[in-house]
């Protein structure tokens, strides 16, 4: 079964992001199960749940790298299944571990992802400078991509998230690996795009939440057992508590906000 195309939304009156009945099946296997929920723009909201909950499933629908088997997701108003493009367009994605290619430098790398995008070649330097200021690395714009360390190359994959200025900002697990310093300084740039962008964020470490989301979607299993802030999460026990309990369950049960 696939995805069904929905009605036309106009887009400026959209949700930055919609999700409805959102399914995905590989074989017998269900990664994520009937999931529901909308973002409006500008929210940072945090997509929590284990390893293995469907976190990483669910964006890869949300950017199109992956076609749902039900259920509708759009970003922007457009339907990512049918308007792929234009969907595509309005989103910056950064992936675990984001694939860079080692031999580049972060200058040649976003020439690359700019002309991938169809930027203007005249304007694509003036806008490569402005994003290297603004993610910091304007000192290693021409060093190779393996010299860098874990944190500068996390830099330059928001770099190139960032480069054609999405309306939306979709991260999956974009601290791991990184030591204390390098999440604070990684932090610091998803803060100065608070309210300018809208970001869904992927995490199973719980200090990502409190430090940068507005909105909490838990998920286990596939669905979607919690959906509010951070705040009304701890309401019933601590944050670790609330997680624990609404993650061991075989047969998850929705904690109403």
């Amino acid at each position: 079964m696939v995805a069904a195309a929905s009605q036309p939304v106009d887009a400026r009156d959209a949700p930055a992001i919609d999700v409805q009945g959102l399914s995905k099946h590989y074989g017998p296997f269900v990664a994520v199960r009937n999931l529901s929920f909308s973002i409006p723009r500008g929210q940072i909201v945090g997509l929590l749940g284990p390893n293995g909950a469907g976190k990483s499933t669910t964006m890869k629908i949300l950017t199109g790298f992956v076609a749902a088997t039900a259920g509708i997701a759009r970003v922007a108003g457009f339907d990512v299944a049918h308007e792929r493009i234009e969907a595509a367009a309005r989103v910056g994605y950064l992936p675990e571990n984001g694939p860079l290619y080692a031999d580049m430098t972060p200058r040649r790398t976003l020439e690359f992802f700019g002309a991938a995008r169809g930027l203007d070649r005249s304007s694509l330097g003036t806008q490569i400078a402005a994003i290297a200021t603004q993610c910091g690395l304007e000192q290693i714009l021409d060093k190779p991509i393996s010299k860098l360390s874990k944190g500068l190359r996390q830099r330059v994959g928001l770099a190139q998230a960032l480069l054609h200025d999405p309306e939306v900002l979709i991260m999956d697990e974009p601290t791991s690996g990184l030591d204390p310093n390098q999440i604070r300084e990684f932090r610091d740039l998803v803060r100065q795009h608070r309210g300018r962008k809208t970001m869904l964020l992927s995490t199973h470490i719980l200090q990502e939440i409190d430090a940068l989301a507005d909105r909490v979607l838990l998920i286990h299993a596939g669905e979607l057992v919690f959906d509010g802030p951070a705040s009304d999460l701890r309401a019933h026990g601590s944050l670790e508590e609330a997680f624990y309990r609404l993650t061991q369950s075989s047969n998850p049960q929705i904690l109403k906000s």
